[in-house]
């Protein structure tokens, strides 16, 4: 369908005022552009249209890949940082427990001489330092519980011992004549690396304990334990408080 005359003159007058405006701003550009002494970036700039280069896409996304970066490394450092603080919270409590089965068992000890499975006799306390599969601590202590009302007493044989990096608990459900691989084992603590005991009686400290009488007992040990992820803990133990 043919245009109007009056209507093709109205869109011809549109195209030629669009074309002169494009003109007008380039040409008032480049006079800028000659006026700055920097003008070729100018000249460059008036001389393209409107739209980002692929040298600005490219830095875009360069941009956007180094805060992706960075946001995965910050993430991964929080989660990193949370192992560690969950890891040592874990640590000191196991520590915690396993003072205070320790802490248990030596403020029960009691001055009670045992005999093993060959019916030879066995001192009421035995301290040793670790170098060994013989256990570090032996002794006998009471209170301990019989909630089963089996035929047993309250006394209990019980040592510690260092075993592959693990502080280990044994004890009998007899005092005497019981082999020593009817040991119910239990794990105290994990990680220990390196044990050092020392034995205080009547205000003097030694790194052994050998006493000729059999029902001699320390006053206090001492344990000094390296520990993985804590490092050295020294810990001080009453010895038989109710006796």
């Amino acid at each position: 369908m043919a245009l109007d005359p009056d209507r093709r003159s109205y869109a011809g007058n549109a195209a030629a005022e669009d074309r002169d405006q494009r003109d007008g701003s380039r040409r008032q550009c480049c006079r800028a552009a000659d006026a700055d002494p920097e003008g070729r970036d100018v000249r460059r700039a008036c001389g393209r249209e409107s739209g980002f280069t692929l040298v600005e896409l490219l830095v875009a996304l360069a941009i956007f890949a180094i805060i992706a970066l960075a946001s995965v490394a910050l993430l991964s450092m929080a989660t990193g940082t949370q192992g560690q603080a969950l890891g040592a919270l874990d640590r000191t409590a196991a520590l915690r427990r396993m003072t205070a089965l320790v802490t248990a068992d030596l403020a029960q000890a009691t001055s009670r001489a045992s005999r093993d499975d060959r019916g030879d006799g066995q001192k009421a306390f035995v301290g040793v330092q670790p170098g060994g599969p013989a256990p570090i601590l032996r002794f006998v202590r009471a209170g301990w519980v019989n909630e089963g009302d089996a035929p047993r007493s309250t006394l209990q044989k019980v040592a510690y011992r260092i075993e592959d990096d693990r502080l280990e608990r044994l004890s009998w459900p007899l005092v005497d004549g019981v082999p020593q691989d009817r040991a119910v084992t239990s794990t105290a603590m994990r990680g220990v690396s390196a044990v050092h005991l020392r034995f205080r009686k009547d205000g003097v400290w030694s790194d052994t304990w050998d006493q000729r009488n059999p029902l001699m007992m320390p006053d206090a040990v001492e344990m000094v334990a390296t520990i993985d992820g804590i490092g050295e803990v020294r810990q001080l133990f009453l010895i038989g408080l109710g006796r």
